[in-house]
C-alpha cells in the first residue's frame, strides 16, 4: 500500500479501480481544500521546474483555476484582473532584469 494524502483530480480514483487497484479518499471541507490547493500549487510549480516541460503548466494552470473557483471568482473575470494589471505595469515581453534602483 501507498500513502498518498494529498489532492488528486476528480477522475484519478476511477482511474484507479479501473486498473483493478483499491483506493481510500475522503471529502475535503472548504478550508482543508483551499490548503490542499495551495500545497498542490507548491507541488505543480515544482514538477515545472524541475521537468520545464509544458504539460507541468497545464497543471498549475488547472490548480489556479480551482483556487479562483473556490474563491468565487470565474476566470473570466480573472482574466480581467490580469488584462488590467498587465495593462498597468505591463507583461514580461522586454526581458527587463532590474539590478539595482537608487535615490
Amino acid at each position: 500500500m501507498i500513502t498518498y494524502n494529498k489532492l488528486v483530480r476528480d477522475k484519478i480514483p476511477g482511474i484507479i479501480r479501473a486498473q483493478g487497484k483499491q483506493c481510500q479518499v475522503s471529502i475535503l471541507e472548504d478550508d482543508q481544500y483551499l490548503a490542499s490547493l495551495n500545497l498542490k500549487l507548491g507541488e505543480e510549480l515544482r514538477e515545472y521546474l524541475q521537468h520545464g516541460e509544458v504539460e507541468e503548466l497545464a497543471d498549475l494552470v488547472e490548480v489556479v483555476y480551482a483556487i479562483l473557483e473556490h474563491q468565487g471568482m470565474s476566470v473570466q473575470e480573472f482574466e480581467e484582473v490580469r488584462l488590467t494589471k498587465l495593462g498597468e505595469r505591463g507583461g514580461f515581453a522586454k526581458r527587463f532584469y532590474l539590478e539595482t534602483v537608487s535615490g
